[in-house]
């Protein structure tokens, strides 16, 4: 899978997807991007910026959901022109589709929605690259047929994200074998910080364990990836959408320096990843 012709092949470098939760305003999108940018560029990785416009799936009613198509895109536009940034946001019904591939470098498929044909074939129609999340119910296996639905549009740009599996209630757990068996029908993408979500787990909203996202990281670079999806804010504990379980700049830092680390690593010892 490639973004564009100029770009290293997933297989050749790890690509970062990074960037708040959901758009809680201009100023803010703009400022986050810029801060990952920094960072990408000081440790020479690939950076794609992700926000949602909508989060049309919060736990509640009352849940911030976001700006909306309309004005999201328009933010994501300013930002996208203001850092000549790629940039990727869910879509979550086919009539997204198309106004947001005016905008959007990827489409992606939130987890919930992973086995919506009809969404799943508006988005290979597009022609962009797409990013499906792994539903928390699905096993790995089950996400070949994803694949085979999008690539039945002659879109074969398509990369597959794990983010955990249901473990009980308000549970999540990662079976690294999932990595390995999804890389056999596309290239995958390691969500280290949905992984350690808590789902429902503060009643009106999902809580988080924080803690494991660099173990999970590590554990997830030896098993082997194509890139590394984390969402960052500035103040996580002020965050209108998944706080507990978001990075803040400095984390999301050591991220960045560790991957730089571990890709050093690999191509000087000749190993895949």
């Amino acid at each position: 899978m490639k973004l564009d012709s100029e770009q290293k092949g997933l297989q050749k470098s790890l690509i970062i997807i990074a960037g708040p939760c959901v758009i809680e305003s201009e100023e803010h999108t703009i400022k986050m991007a810029k801060a990952l940018k920094e960072m990408a560029k000081t440790y020479e990785l690939d950076l794609i910026f992700k926000s949602s416009f909508d989060k049309a799936n919060r736990s509640s009613i009352s849940s911030y959901r976001g700006p909306g198509i309309e004005k999201g895109l328009g933010i994501l536009q300013k930002v996208k022109d203001e850092t000549n940034l790629k940039m990727i946001s869910d879509v979550h019904e086919t009539y997204q589709v198309k106004i947001a591939a005016n905008v959007l470098d990827v489409l992606q498929v939130p987890a919930l929605l992973c086995r919506q044909t009809d969404l799943l074939l508006e988005c290979g129609r597009s022609g962009k690259p797409i990013n499906v999340k792994k539903g928390q119910f699905l096993s790995p296996g089950d996400m070949k047929h994803v694949v085979e639905k999008i690539m039945s549009t002659g879109n074969e740009n398509i990369m597959l994200t794990e983010r955990g599996t249901t473990f009980g209630y308000n549970n999540l757990v990662v079976d690294f074998r999932s990595l390995i068996i999804m890389r056999n029908f596309a290239p995958v993408i390691f969500d280290c910080t949905h992984s350690v979500q808590l789902p429902g787990a503060m009643r009106t909203c999902s809580s988080g364990e924080k803690e494991y996202v660099f173990p999970l990281l590590r554990a997830a670079l030896a098993v082997g990836v194509d890139g590394i999806f984390m969402e960052v804010h500035d103040d996580p504990q002020k965050a209108l959408c998944d706080g507990p379980n978001m990075l803040n700049l400095d984390e999301a830092r050591e991220i960045f320096e560790y991957i730089k680390k571990f890709e050093d690593w690999s191509r000087a010892y000749g190993q895949n990843y």
